[in-house]
């Protein structure tokens, strides 16, 4: 079994993590292959996977480090696991104590696989040629560089223009995407199976913005209203970006991939918005009857 292997070097433990592993790998039949950056921190030759054909790939760190991992497999529908080794680990599925377990019921095919929903973002030139294309599996966001600035965009969602937007940005997230930066900026959680994404405004500039969900098969077109596309910056998932010229604006729309995420045992969703984002938490207030 062709196994990748990609990791947040943030994490203290991760070279004690990555002697384990490959110390457990041989006797499963497991062969590693790891990201580039990685290679200071195993203590043998581990290979590259750029031309490997994986069967899976595990990552090591939180949910930014699984994030990294799926677009780098592009639009390869390649299983994840996800090992959390920092707090919330939301997507993660897996711990450093449950890592061998897990080992086994990978190779042994164990396990569910959730197929998330990811997006595809051109950004388009004033001719409407698209100069480069991206992939985020949490979100696509509109927001200007430095300072927090107001952002001014008229929003088109299937052709149809939805009117101006004035906020501090504008966040377009999958169903993934829904727990993470669009929900901080009050945007709904949107569950894992709902063919859906979320047009989520930050800090709207006037009370007649709210969060719109709408149908995944949609095409949602972001346009800088004129005289206010300056320092304009377009990020994915939070982690890489581009800036936005004048007279270019962001095309959104559901890849045609999905990425896959290895789940393990019987926890649902709910359960993990219970134990990740305490809902529903009411410990430390008193209930009376």
């Amino acid at each position: 079994m062709k196994v990748g292997v990609v990791g947040n070097p943030r994490y203290g433990d991760l070279r004690s993590v990555l002697e384990h592993l490959a110390l457990a790998a041989p006797h499963r039949r497991i062969s590693l292959y790891s990201e580039a950056r990685l290679g200071p921190f195993w203590n043998r030759s581990v290979p590259t996977f750029d031309s490997v054909r994986l069967d899976a790939l595990i990552t090591f760190g939180g949910d930014g480090t699984l994030l990294r991992g799926a677009r780098l497999l592009g639009a390869q529908e390649i299983p994840i696991l996800g090992v959390n080794l920092g707090r919330v680990g939301f997507l993660t599925s897996v711990t450093r104590e449950t890592l061998d377990p897990a080992l086994d019921a990978l190779v042994g095919g164990r396990y569910l696989i959730e197929r998330r929903q990811a997006l595809r973002a051109g950004i388009r030139d004033a001719e409407g040629e698209t100069r480069s294309t991206q992939m985020a599996v949490n979100d696509v966001a509109v927001h200007k560089g430095g300072v927090a600035r107001v952002v001014r965009v008229n929003v088109y969602i299937q052709g149809e223009n939805v009117g101006p937007y004035s906020a501090d940005g504008l966040i377009v997230a999958t169903p993934t995407g829904s727990t993470a930066y669009s929900l901080s900026a009050g945007g709904p959680i949107v569950v894992p199976g709902v063919e859906a994404m979320v047009v989520t405004p930050i800090a709207a500039h006037t009370l007649a913005v709210r969060p719109l969900v709408v149908p995944a098969t949609y095409r949602i077109v972001i346009e800088p209203i004129a005289g206010w596309s300056d320092d304009l910056l377009v990020s994915f998932d939070g982690q890489t970006g581009t800036t936005l010229a004048p007279g270019e604006s962001v095309d959104v729309r559901r890849a045609d991939h999905r990425v896959c995420l290895i789940r393990l045992g019987e926890e649902g969703f709910f359960s993990r918005m219970r134990q990740k984002l305490h809902w529903g938490d009411l410990s430390g207030r008193e209930i009376k009857e």
